[in-house]
């Protein structure tokens, strides 16, 4: 199984030809919002550790505002749970704070163009942008999350992980979703409860910092085809609410993915759907995997470029694109039972029109059968007499 942890893409050795296709990386998370500090100007530094983060961005002591009020650090508690969660690969775009004041929309916006950048991100989010959700800063906090997920849908390399407002109802939740609808982003709720490690507090977070996290530890251990759900919280001690069976019912099937306590196992995400109404691509986990094939093959392809656009690079290229989803399909990514009842691929005259050869266009058409998940697991029990067993 590839190391789904580490950075993926082709590397160019000068030479020019057919070469295998490499896997990319599907765990690299980028949060953008403020911290306490700014690292150094230039590229955003990898952070795989806290020690790293602090030396760049600061501690995790609350933000003033220059009325004196405090809010979270939002950002250096995510990249806390994120690392104890698994993720291993952090980028963070600081939104700067002007006069102490939170980062206006701008600002924010400013911070997250600088993720674009970094083609290694995987998932992206903004931890604290819905804190304090109520009809005063709703606009403010949905435009932050469109923001997200826009980048997502744009650069088809990744996956936004949107929070639910903090003290939101199951019914507010369910309104807030219905503002948005993209495949590229899932939404969580409700918020974390932890224990503060400097004041020993109770203190509830957005769940964007575990669940990044989580998502990095399922892409590592089995794969980025695999549902990030059923999977325990660490760290977390509890919700800022639990919600009854009827409440999870109602918001599991408008796409909102909860987090629940489970006696014996803690807290577990119990959801993986995504916020877009094509059932196509109800799963998180399908359209990430899609994500990574895609981004594996066009960036495992660019030693196409410029070579004779005819029947051996046609041949070439099938081959190649071939072999990469039949090592997918034997990691267990993909459906069927052979490799033809998993995935096509075709690249020849009935890809490409002649327009497509006199403009320099090289069209290969690839077709994949995803595995979905097992979402809910029915069980008919019954009665029966020795005589009369069904």
């Amino acid at each position: 199984m590839p190391d789904f942890a580490a950075p993926g893409g082709h590397v160019d050795d000068g030479s020019s030809g057919p070469r295998p296709i490499e896997a990319v990386g599907t765990s690299t998370a980028g949060f953008v919002g403020p911290t306490v500090a700014a690292p150094a100007e230039g590229d955003l530094p990898l952070l795989t550790t806290m020690i790293e983060f602090e030396h760049h961005y600061g501690g995790g002591a609350d933000l003033t505002d220059p009325d004196g009020s405090r809010t979270p650090n939002f950002i250096w508690h995510a990249a806390r749970t994120f690392f104890a969660n698994g993720g291993r690969r952090l980028y963070v775009a600081r939104a700067s704070r002007e006069h102490g004041l939170p980062p206006a929309l701008p600002d924010f916006l400013a911070a997250l163009e600088r993720l674009e950048h970094i083609s290694d991100i995987a998932i992206v989010a903004a931890p604290g942008a819905t804190f304090g959700y109520d009809p005063s800063r709703r606009p403010d906090a949905d435009a932050r999350m469109r923001a997200l997920l826009d980048q997502a849908s744009r650069m088809r390399n990744r996956f936004a992980v949107i929070d639910s407002g903090d003290r939101q109802s199951a019914a507010a939740v369910e309104a807030m979703r219905a503002a948005f609808d993209s495949p590229f982003g899932a939404l969580y709720y409700p918020w974390v409860r932890v224990v503060d490690p400097a004041t020993g507090q109770v203190l509830h977070l957005p769940p964007t910092g575990v669940i990044c996290g989580i998502y990095a530890r399922v892409d590592m251990n089995r794969g980025v085809w695999k549902a990030p759900a059923n999977e325990a919280l660490v760290m977390a001690t509890g919700l800022e609410r639990d919600l009854t069976r009827a409440e999870y019912t109602r918001l599991n099937a408008v796409h909102v993915n909860c987090l629940r306590r489970v006696p014996g196992r803690g807290v577990l995400v119990m959801g993986a759907r995504t916020l877009g109404s094509d059932p196509d691509w109800k799963y998180v986990n399908v359209r990430r995997l899609l994500l990574y094939l895609e981004s594996s093959i066009d960036r495992g392809l660019q030693w196409a470029v410029f070579e004779p656009n005819g029947e051996r690079l046609w041949a070439d290229v099938r081959r190649v694109v071939e072999n990469f989803l039949v090592s997918q399909w034997r990691a267990g990514a993909l459906a069927g039972r052979r490799p033809d009842e998993a995935f096509f691929v075709r690249c020849d005259r009935t890809t490409m029109t002649q327009s497509d050869l006199d403009e320099g266009r090289l069209v290969c058409l690839v077709g994949v059968a995803p595995i979905r998940p097992a979402e809910f697991v029915i069980f008919r029990i019954g009665q029966w007499t020795a005589n009369r067993k069904p």
